[in-house]
């Protein structure tokens, strides 16, 4: 099942080129506030029972052209943004001549896997623009793009183990992990506002299939920048899952980037980037800056 949300955020099902609403088949009231959108988290939690109701929802429902609608992010105030970092061996190999170019030395503890957290605010959806900041616009340092492949949470946990943790992903999307390249703290300067693209929908495990054999691409004016199979993970999604729950509860609804596939590369206004994941959509995002702050 594709699960997008739309308009006034709203719940849809994707079949073809059409969206049908099926809000009203959740058994609770529907909130539009996306700050107080519960409901969103309620449903990856309980998605396994509540799944009937919408598939006959979803049969049932007129549907509407995905042109006449506006699609948002396909997750809706999730309590965390987990990334992983250094997942696929030829990024990890390109990252010292990137460090070496903007930070003038390699860190190489940031050579080595491990999880790091995004701020939920920076999500944006399919529709949107990546919005470049002013201030580091105007310092010069590089902003990268970084496609990846991107985990929802269904039933959350702790100490998951890696056996159970396909039982805890409600699904997958795509993600870019907009990227500041900086001496900066790592967190901040991948949390600005719109650095987390994630679309167009959510494909649940069941129809995604293997997470171990997506193809991702990615293309910046139509160049080709980053193409990979998730056959290359270093760390499996299995073993991000568990690795991260060890650290932190993981809860329904929350967000798991897996990783950058090598090929990252700096974006400029301007530009305009298509990202695609087999089996899970794609999503053309422009780029322009900041406005200038009006006094």
């Amino acid at each position: 099942m594709r699960l997008a949300i739309f308009d006034d955020h709203r719940l849809g099902v994707v079949t073809g080129d059409h969206v049908v609403d099926v809000t009203d088949a959740l058994p609770w009231p529907h909130e539009p506030d996306p700050l107080l959108a519960g409901w969103w988290r309620a449903m990856c939690r309980d998605f396994a029972s509540l799944e009937p109701a919408l598939r006959a929802a979803a049969r049932q429902g007129p549907a509407l052209p995905l042109e006449s609608v506006r699609l948002a992010a396909p997750v809706l105030g999730p309590t965390k943004i987990i990334a992983a970092a250094s997942n696929y061996r030829e990024h990890v190999a390109e990252m010292h001549a990137v460090q070496e170019r903007t930070l003038g030395q390699v860190e190489s503890w940031m050579m080595n896997f491990d999880v790091f957290l995004k701020s939920p605010s920076s999500i944006a959806g399919p529709e949107d623009g990546i919005v470049l900041p002013r201030e580091v616009l105007a310092e010069g340092s590089e902003i990268h793009h970084e496609s990846e492949l991107v985990v929802v949470i269904g039933a959350g946990g702790k100490d998951i183990a890696v056996e159970d943790a396909p039982t805890h992903v409600l699904g997958y999307t795509i993600g870019l992990d907009i990227t500041v390249r900086s001496p900066a703290d790592r967190s901040r300067r991948k949390s600005y506002d719109t650095f987390s693209p994630l679309g167009p929908w959510l494909t649940t495990s069941d129809e995604a299939g293997d997470p171990a054999d997506f193809d991702i691409l990615l293309t910046c004016n139509g160049e080709p920048r980053q193409a990979v199979n998730t056959s290359a993970l270093l760390t499996s999604v299995p073993r991000i899952v568990s690795y991260a729950s060890r650290m932190m509860t993981l809860h329904p609804g929350d967000v798991i980037f897996t990783g950058a596939p090598p090929g990252v590369g700096p974006i400029v206004p301007g530009d305009v980037l298509r990202t695609s994941i087999s089996r899970l959509g794609e999503m053309t995002l422009p780029v322009e800056a900041e406005a200038a702050v009006l006094r």
